[in-house]
């Protein structure tokens, strides 16, 4: 049997585990471990899950000295749910502990020193979701509930408390028609989309391909019975749902079918003094305590003849930009979500369908807007858009990102073409988890 290897935690990572090494060999410094739910000064006894030539995984298995800052976890499913990461630290200590990573990320990979303070905009920590994702498994019995941690087996969750109170309520009501039978074994994953003030629920369901969506109206109907606020429910063919972390996933996700609605297929959603129509299938930023925040720290003080915003998804930044701007391209690769940005903007906004990296490159040299506002995927902007982008006649750019490693590797190709960083956010759209959101506004 492997006895525990006791290790001391030196700091917290991109990803929500904390770094430590390995007692010193005779080859000098020892080998980089990898621990989850860990405290930086901690010292921890582990289990190595995985070794690699230039680092291991490990397991904790037990807390030998805690930090000062350690706190009980709030869930009850903490530690074997693969949905959150943070939740054995303060509120006050994810902050600062996320600011601490994106300055180091951006100083590691963008060779930047951020000159400025990193401007933090908090979140509620609890029930801020509006949009959750779950699977459905229906052997040996009916469950419902996230991935586990570092696994893809599926732990059964009954309650989310970082998920909105609808859909608490949505969980809560699909669990009993599970039990029952109501539930079609060809239904193996839902996601649940609550509007601002939740008095709107709309319910992707995700069958396999093949499968007929209207055996589902059954368990529409239910859904709807037991919980008024649904409004409708979405099918979509798929042979998998993407993994919960995954919060940008729906903006490149393309159905291999079309998508059948029971009831309405889209809610309203009131942001950023707009209303915004939201389809199935189309991205909206998941936390409904900071979407009006987010829109304010992307957009604010921006203004002029021409603003291009790039990932428009369906207008979130779109409508606020074309109060300030004469003119607005939006440009959107999904067709979910174009068909929504097209419904909600005004006669000053140009919807264009095509990929972002396409759009630079065949338009981008002819234009020559006050403002570029970029909202990317985690997979960030990529080196061909980045180059593009850089090349454009435009001496102010904003980027949003959702992931601090793909910004700092475009930021570092962004800085090359001249462009400083004038101020830096961190807007907490993800408490009690490592992802974050960070608005950059970039100037040459």
């Amino acid at each position: 049997m492997i006895r525990p290897l006791q290790i001391e935690i030196e700091k917290l990572i991109y990803g929500g585990d904390g770094l430590a090494r390995m007692p010193a060999d005779e080859q000098g410094r020892g080998k980089t471990v990898f621990a989850p739910f860990v405290l930086p000064g901690e010292q921890v006894e582990v289990s190595i899950i995985e070794s690699r030539p230039g680092f291991a995984r490990a397991q904790l298995e037990k807390v030998v000295t805690s930090s000062p800052d350690r706190v009980g976890p709030d869930c009850p499913y903490f530690g074997g749910c693969g949905g959150c990461h943070y939740q054995h630290m303060s509120y006050e200590v994810q902050l600062r502990q996320k600011a601490g990573i994106l300055r180091e990320t951006l100083r590691r990979t963008a060779k930047l020193e951020l000159q400025q303070e990193i401007q933090l905009h908090p979140s509620p920590p609890w029930n801020y979701r509006n949009r959750t994702r779950m699977h459905v498994r229906h052997t040996p019995e009916f469950t419902l509930g996230f991935n586990r941690h570092n696994s893809h087996d599926v732990l059964a969750v009954e309650a989310c408390p970082i998920s909105s109170p609808l859909i608490n309520q949505a969980i809560a009501a699909v669990w009993p028609l599970g039990r029952g039978g109501a539930v079609p074994e060809m239904l193996h994953g839902l996601q649940f989309f609550a509007n601002h003030d939740g008095t709107q629920l709309l319910v992707e369901a995700y069958v396999w391909p093949g499968d007929n969506p209207a055996e589902l109206q059954p368990l529409a109907a239910a859904l709807r019975s037991a919980l008024p606020a649904v409004v409708g429910v979405v099918v979509f063919p798929a042979s998998s749902i993407e993994d919960e972390s995954q919060e940008r996933a729906l903006r490149t996700f393309h159905h291999p079918e079309i998508a059948s609605a029971i009831g309405s297929g889209s809610l309203t959603y009131h942001a950023a003094g707009h209303q915004y129509r939201v389809s199935g299938g189309s991205f909206f930023q998941t936390n409904r305590h900071l979407v009006d925040t987010l829109a304010q720290v992307a957009t604010a003080d921006r203004g002029g003849q021409l603003a291009l915003d790039l990932y428009a998804g369906v207008g979130l930044f779109t409508l606020p930009l074309a109060r300030t701007f004469d003119q607005v391209l939006a440009v959107e690769s999904s067709q979910d979500s174009l068909a929504d940005l097209r419904f909600n903007v005004s006669a000053n906004v140009e919807c264009i369908h095509a990929t972002t990296e396409r759009f630079l490159i065949e338009r981008g040299p002819k234009l020559a807007p006050d403002l570029v506002l970029v909202d990317p995927p985690r997979a960030g902007l990529g080196g061909k858009t980045a180059v593009a982008l850089g090349r454009m006649s435009v001496s102010h750019v904003t980027y949003v990102s959702c992931d601090p490693a793909t910004l700092a590797r475009d930021l570092r190709l962004l800085l090359e073409s001249g462009f400083r960083v004038e101020q830096a956010h961190l807007v907490d759209m993800f408490p009690q988890t490592f992802h974050m959101e960070t608005v950059l506004h970039l100037a040459r």
